[in-house]
C-alpha cells in the first residue's frame, strides 16, 4: 500500500514475508498466492507492498540471472504486488524448528554477509517499481555482542566500507539507489540508538543508516521522539521502520504463569527490565536476560518488555500487554510533522507460528486474515496522523513486460 504524507512524500507500507518458510523461487511464488494475494483482497487494495525475505541461496540465484529477476518482477506485477524493501537480517532457515542465536550468523565480520547483502541489492534494483524513489534492505546490527574485540570491529568496518562501494556500483549500473539499514536489536552489539550513533558514526550516510524496529525500540526502553532526534543529529538516516509491538508485563512476578505460556523453542525472546535504559550496558544481567525463560528463572526486576513480536491488532490478554503506546508515539514522531520521517514501513510479525496455541492461526487462510488485520491497523494509525491512501494502477510495468 502507498500513502501520501501531508508534506507530499510517498510512504510505502507492506508486510514482511519472513513469517513464511519458503527459501526457493518456486516456494516464494507459491507463498504469494497462498498469503499475499488473499491479504491484498482482504484489504481491498489495488496494490500490496511486500518486505520480501530472500534466503541467501535464492538471493544468489536471482543476482546471477537477470532473466530470473525479470520473471520474479513479472510474477509480482501480475498479482498486484510490489517490493521496495527486502529483509536481509536472517541469512537462511528463519522458520526452522530452532533458530535462536543462529539468526546472527554470518555476521558483518564475515565475507558471506557482505556477499549476501550485495546480492540483495542487485535483486532489489530490478524489483523496484519504476516510480519508486529508492529501495531499502534491513540487516543485523553488525553482530551479537559477544565475542567482540578490536580485530572484529576492524573487519566489520572494512566490510561496511565495501558495502557502501558496492551499493554505489549498483546505482551506477542500474540507476536505482539502494540503502541498507542496520537494525538495533536486544543482545546485539548495537541494541539502541545511543549505540547506533557510537558505533555507526562515520559510515557513508548516503547509502547506510538505521532500520528502526519499534518492538526493539520499546525493549530498549527508549522514548521514540528522543531516539529519532538522536539519529538525525548524528546524520544517520532512518532507512526503514519495522512496525511491530513487543510483549510487556508491568508485574512480571504476578504475571509469571501468563508469561510462561509465551516461552517457546524457536526464537530468542530477549527480556529487558525498565532499568536497562539508564544502564551503561543494556544487556547487564542485573536487568536483562537473553531469553524469556532465563528472565523468569532469574526473577529480573520489573516491569519487563520482551522481544516477542505480538500481532498489532490483537494485544495479549491481561495481565500482559503490548507496547502499542510506544508504536503510536514513534509514528507520531515520524509523521505528525511537516516531513515524513521515513518512506519505507514494514509490518514484521514473524512469530505467528509460535504464538501461544490459543492465539496461533490454524490454517493458511487464518494467517492471511491476521496479516491483513495488522496491515489495516497500521494503515489506520497512519491515516489518523493525516496520511492519505494512494490509488495505484495494477497494470504490469514495462520492465515486467
Amino acid at each position: 500500500m502507498r500513502l501520501r504524507h501531508a508534506g507530499g512524500e510517498t510512504v510505502h507500507l507492506g508486510y514482511c514475508t519472513n513469517v513464511h518458510p519458503a527459501e526457493d523461487l518456486a516456494g516464494i511464488l507459491a507463498q504469494l498466492d497462498t498469503y499475499a494475494v488473499p491479504v491484498r483482497a482482504a484489504l481491498g487494495s489495488d496494490r500490496l507492498g511486500l518486505g520480501l525475505w530472500l534466503a541467501a541461496p535464492v538471493a544468489a540465484e536471482l543476482a546471477a540471472d537477470p532473466a530470473t529477476r525479470r520473471r520474479l518482477r513479472g510474477e509480482l506485477d501480475a498479482r498486484g504486488l510490489e517490493v521496495v524493501t527486502l529483509n536481509g537480517f536472517p541469512y537462511a532457515a528463519f522458520q526452522a524448528p530452532v533458530v535462536k542465536g543462529d539468526v546472527y550468523h554470518p555476521d558483518w565480520t564475515t565475507e558471506p554477509r557482505l556477499a549476501y547483502t550485495l546480492d540483495l541489492a542487485r535483486v532489489l534494483a530490478d524489483l523496484l517499481p519504476d516510480d519508486a524513489a529508492r529501495g531499502s534492505i534491513s540487516t543485523l546490527p553488525l553482530a551479537w555482542r559477544t565475542p567482540w574485540d578490536a580485530t572484529r570491529s576492524s573487519a566489520a568496518r572494512h566490510r561496511l566500507d565495501r558495502l557502501a562501494a558496492g551499493l554505489a556500483a549498483v546505482e551506477r549500473e542500474t540507476g536505482r539507489r539502494i540503502r541498507v539499514g542496520f537494525e538495533p536489536e536486544p543482545g546485539c552489539l548495537v541494541e539502541n540508538t545511543k549505540q547506533s550513533v557510537a558505533i555507526l558514526s562515520g559510515v557513508d550516510s548516503d547509502r547506510l543508516g538505521v532500520c528502526v524496529d519499534l518492538a526493539h525500540l520499546a525493549c530498549a526502553w527508549e522514548e521514540p521522539a528522543e531516539a529519532f532526534a538522536r539519529l538525525r543529529a548524528a546524520g544517520l538516516p532512518v532507512v526503514k521502520v519495522q512496525v511491530s509491538a513487543a510483549l510487556e508485563a508491568a508485574d512480571p512476578v504476578g504475571s509469571a504463569d501468563a508469561l510462561r505460556r509465551w516461552v517457546e523453542p524457536r526464537f530468542l525472546h530477549q527480556t529487558r527490565g525498565g532499568g536497562c535504559a539508564a544502564a551503561a550496558d543494556p544487556a547487564d544481567p542485573a536487568h536483562a536476560a537473553d531469553d524469556l525463560d532465563a528472565a523468569l528463572d532469574a526473577r529480573l526486576p520489573g516491569p519487563w518488555r520482551v522481544h516477542y513480536h505480538v500481532p498489532l491488532h490483537a494485544p495479549p490478554e491481561p495481565p500482559l500487554e503490548s507496547t502499542l503506546p510506544v508504536l503510536r508515539a514513534a509514528l507520531r514522531a515520524l509523521y505528525a510533522g511537516p516531513d515524513a520521517g521515513c518512506d519505507h514501513l514494514d509490518v514484521e510479525t514473524y512469530t505467528w507460528g509460535v504464538l501461544p496455541e490459543a492465539r496461533r492461526p490454524r490454517t493458511d487462510a487464518e494467517l492471511a486474515v491476521g496479516i491483513a488485520a495488522e496491515l489495516a491497523f497500521a494503515r489506520d494509525e497512519l491515516v489518523a496522523l493525516g496520511l492519505s491512501p494512494v490509488a495505484q494502477s495494477t497494470e504490469p510495468s514495462e520492465v515486467a513486460a
